[in-house]
C-alpha cells in the first residue's frame, strides 16, 4: 500500500477544511480539496504539483457534484483513503423566527450533504480501494451533544449527523475496514462566525433571547476564539492513522467538559424516571 494517503476534504476554503488541506500537503500526503469556489485556493494550487493537490468545485447540497468529485479523485489518484466531511454552516435565531426554507437549505448542506458524501465515501473505500478500507471523519460539533440557545436548527443538524454516523458505523462490514470518526469540536478560532445566517428576531422572544442577540457578535466571537484549528488538524491527522480510532471524539477541553456534564445529566435523568417503566412489563399470558 502506498505510504501517501489520499485525503478528500469538503469545505476546504476556510477553517478546519483549509487547515487540514494545508496540513495534509505539509505531511507529504495527497489532498483533494473541494469547495464551492475553487478560485479561493488558486494561490495554494500554484504552490503544489498536480500529483499532490487536486482542487475541485463541489457544492455538497448537489448529489451529482459529490459523485463527480469522487470520480475525479479516483481518476487522478486511483483511490480515496480518508474523507474529511467538513462542509457546514449555522443559523442563529429563535426556532419560530427561522424561515423553513432557510432551515431546510442548511440541512441540505449540514445533514444531507454530509450523508451523501458519507455514502459515496463508503462505496469508494469498499469497491475502489485496493485493499479495501479508509477513514471517514465526520466534522460534527459539540452542538450535536447539547442544545444551545438560538442555534436550535444547527444543533438539530449536528445531532442528526451524529445519529446517522453511529448507525452507519454499525452497518459497514468489518471486512471493509472502513472506520467512522465523529469529531465534536468545541470552540476553535475559525471564520465560522462569518458564515452564520442571522434570522430576524421574533418579538415573543425579546425577554429570553434579547440580551443574547444584543451581544451576539461579542458572545460568539469569544466562543470561537478559544482553541487553535491548526493544532486540531494535526491531532486529527494522527487519529485517522490509528488502527482502531474512536467513534465519538468530543474535541477540545471545552467540548470534553460539556460532554461529561451532559452525559452525567442524562444518566441522572434516566435513573429518576426509570421506575415509570417498571409497570409496563407484560406479566403472564401471551404478548
Amino acid at each position: 500500500m502506498p505510504s501517501s494517503k489520499v485525503w478528500f476534504i469538503t469545505g476546504s476554503s476556510t477553517g478546519f477544511g483549509r487547515a487540514m488541506t494545508e496540513h495534509v500537503l505539509a505531511k507529504g500526503d495527497i489532498a483533494v480539496a473541494t469547495l464551492r469556489s475553487p478560485e479561493v485556493l488558486a494561490e495554494l494550487k500554484s504552490k503544489h504539483s498536480e500529483d499532490k493537490l487536486l482542487v475541485l468545485k463541489l457544492d455538497v447540497s448537489k448529489p451529482h457534484e459529490i459523485k463527480d468529485a469522487f470520480a475525479a479523485a479516483v481518476k487522478r489518484f486511483g483511490r480515496v483513503d480518508n474523507v474529511f466531511n467538513n462542509a457546514a454552516y449555522g443559523i442563529f435565531g429563535e426556532a419560530e423566527a427561522v424561515p423553513e426554507d432557510t432551515a431546510r437549505a442548511m440541512f441540505d448542506v449540514n445533514l444531507w450533504g454530509a450523508i451523501n458524501v458519507s455514502k459515496e465515501a463508503v462505496r469508494v473505500m469498499r469497491e475502489v480501494n485496493k485493499p479495501a478500507g479508509g477513514r471517514l471523519l465526520q466534522i460534527s460539533s459539540v452542538a450535536g451533544i447539547q442544545g444551545f440557545t438560538g442555534l436550535s436548527f444547527y444543533c438539530a443538524s449536528k445531532s442528526a449527523l451524529n445519529a446517522f454516523s453511529e448507525a452507519l458505523s454499525k452497518e459497514v462490514d468489518p471486512e471493509w475496514n472502513v472506520k467512522v470518526i465523529v469529531v465534536e469540536p468545541g470552540a476553535f478560532r475559525t471564520p465560522a462566525l462569518s458564515k452564520i445566517i442571522i434570522a430576524l428576531p421574533h418579538p415573543a422572544y425579546e425577554k429570553p433571547l434579547g440580551a443574547l442577540r444584543a451581544n451576539y457578535e461579542s458572545e460568539l466571537h469569544d466562543w470561537h476564539s478559544m482553541q487553535d484549528p491548526v493544532k486540531a488538524v494535526e491531532v486529527l491527522h494522527r487519529i485517522a492513522a490509528l488502527p482502531d480510532p474512536p467513534l465519538f471524539l468530543p474535541f477540545g477541553t471545552d467540548a470534553i467538559e460539556m460532554a461529561k456534564k451532559k452525559y452525567a445529566e442524562m444518566v441522572k435523568g434516566t435513573e429518576a424516571v426509570a421506575s415509570w417503566s417498571e409497570e409496563l412489563r407484560i406479566v403472564g399470558g401471551d404478548a
